[in-house]
């Protein structure tokens, strides 16, 4: 018996706190004018992964989960060792080919040297056979040697081109290499608080393997839904409210940055009036970002409340939506 009367009593007192809330909510209900409609919300912020570009080995995890890290900072090493070698091979490529470049150089001045000499032997030998101090077979065989060096100097000509292109091919190569070690090093893409350190040092991850996954506290919004009457009514950059449930004192401005253009909800078929009423549609309630900068401390997603959306602008917020917010 005493057990029932206890249970009685727990039961008595639960309908007592469920008729007071219930008698505060059609309160703060009541005291919204019409063309002000709210809807219960959760404060989401832009997820970020940092994912591995290429297959490998996680070296080191920098940050923990918790921690602010700015855009730009790094977050995580890939094992380079292989790639760091392929590097080194890439540049010696490079030395070897510039040297091959400077003896094709080389070798051009000795090949013109000797072709300036085969023309001033054969000029001579066709000036003596002109006034019959030579044969005509010294003639051709000054012909032969100037041809030679001719073909000499052609062969280092093309010497120093292709030592030019195997300069290029591996000064590519080495440029190649250097945005793959880049991308060994991961970095934040943006500013955020790291939510999940998805893997750990000495772990192989896939090409596209998430590694880190931020939160943008600098893209913070709520989303609710709206009936398709209400959402109809509202335009893009629309003055909105968001009170939050742990701090109910606090009144955040917002924007409406998104109505989406289909329904979320959607009865088998919708045939009457009645039916489309009950369609919802996504809306997106976006805190200015200056103010997320401010309190970017206190911001944090998942936390629950409530949105307010202003569908006629002509209508004045109330007092109890006035905005406040922590000073």
């Amino acid at each position: 018996m005493q057990w029932n009367r206890f249970g009685m009593i727990a039961a008595a007192i639960v309908v007592l706190s469920g008729g007071a809330y219930a008698v505060w909510l059609n309160s703060k209900t009541s005291e919204i004018p019409a063309g002000i409609v709210m809807s219960n919300g959760r404060i989401e912020a832009e997820r970020v992964d940092v994912a591995a570009k290429l297959p490998g080995r996680i070296a080191e995890i920098l940050v923990s989960e918790g921690q602010w890290v700015k855009a730009g900072d790094l977050v995580a090493r890939m094992d380079s060792a292989e790639i760091d070698a392929q590097l080194r091979q890439a540049e010696a490529f490079v030395v070897q080919a510039r040297q091959q470049k400077i003896q094709a150089e080389a070798l051009l001045k000795q090949r013109l040297s000797e072709q300036q000499f085969a023309q001033a032997e054969f000029s001579r030998s066709e000036k003596l056979a002109a006034n019959g101090h030579t044969t005509q077979e010294q003639v051709d065989q000054a012909r032969t040697v100037l041809t030679t060096a001719d073909a000499g100097v052609s062969a280092a000509q093309a010497g120093i081109d292709l030592a030019i292109a195997t300069i290029e091919a591996a000064t590519a190569s080495v440029e190649r290499l250097q945005s793959v070690r880049i991308d060994a090093d991961l970095t934040a893409p943006r500013g955020g608080r790291v939510q999940y350190v998805l893997a750990k040092a000495g772990e192989v991850v896939a090409a596209g393997g998430r590694v880190i996954t931020l939160n943008d506290l600098t893209d913070i919004y709520m989303t609710i839904f709206l009936p398709a009457r209400d959402a109809g009514l509202l335009a893009i950059g629309s003055d909105a409210r968001i009170i939050l449930d742990p701090i109910p004192d606090y009144v955040i401005p917002a924007a409406v940055t998104f109505v989406a253009s289909t329904a979320q909800f959607t009865p088998k078929s919708v045939e009457t009036v009645e039916e489309r009423d009950q369609l919802m549609f996504r809306v997106k309630l976006t805190i200015p970002p200056e103010l997320l900068e401010k309190y970017q401390e206190q911001a944090k997603a998942g936390v629950a409340g409530v949105g307010y959306v202003r569908l006629d602008e002509t209508v004045a917020w109330p007092d109890i939506l006035a905005v406040k917010l922590p000073q």
